[in-house]
């Protein structure tokens, strides 16, 4: 497969309401989402308000094939909230896994149905009626990496001035194999849950701020 065939379709829509993506001319059809980078930006000029992912983003598969295909589906529901594109998906989590996992990705826009975890619809409620954009972002400064987290109920800061926590970075955006990233990193950045693990990969979970929704002070 190349690097330019597409990976992951959604279907999409001019707008978010139900009864508006019903009137004539709202529906933009079945688009291709590719691995190449700033793919959901070419989304949004093409006037996509609404998205629908393909499949199940499934957490619980054991099978390494299907790791990279979740980590695709995980990098446009992570970037179409970042563009606060709303999104319908749907996500299977491990049953073997605590009960709080879900306020891991809780950052992105909540999921249409959540299964495989006991408490799944008392998890989902909590996830809707607290989640808000900009929970969890990151931005490149001049000089600097910094991250601002709220999944808590608090506010916890992290800066990072040294060059390779922006190599790293680069690398886990779109999904790394763990062992290409360097290790002292890469356990800094999972101890602070800034890391999701899929199988041997590792995900980048903050997304990108390119204008604060609100004063930046307040965020």
């Amino acid at each position: 497969m190349t690097a330019t065939a597409p990976h992951v379709t959604v279907r999409a829509w001019r707008d978010l309401d139900p009864q508006a993506r019903d009137l004539p001319g709202m529906s933009l059809g079945t688009l291709p989402v590719t691995s190449q980078p700033r793919q959901v930006d070419r989304l949004w000029d093409l006037g996509v308000r609404h998205a629908e992912l393909d499949s199940v983003v499934d957490l619980s598969n054991d099978d390494p094939a299907s790791h990279r295909r979740v980590v695709e589906r995980l990098c446009l529901v992570r970037d179409l909230t970042a563009r606060a594109v709303s999104v319908d998906w749907d996500l299977r989590l491990s049953p073997g896994e605590s009960a709080h996992q879900w306020k891991v990705l809780s950052h992105l826009q909540p999921p249409r149905t959540v299964t495989g975890l006991d408490g799944a619809e008392e998890a989902l409620h909590a996830w809707r009626t607290r989640h808000y954009l900009c929970k969890l972002v990151w931005r490149q400064g001049p000089g600097f990496l910094q991250i601002r987290d709220r999944r808590w109920g608090d506010l916890r800061r992290f800066t990072a001035e040294e060059p390779r926590y922006r190599e790293a970075v680069d690398l886990l955006l779109t999904g790394a194999h763990h062992t290409d990233v360097p290790a002292d990193v890469l356990e800094e950045f999972t101890a602070e849950h800034l890391v999701l693990r899929v199988g041997e990969l590792a995900w980048w979970l903050p997304y990108r701020v390119s204008r604060w929704l609100q004063e930046a002070m307040a965020v």
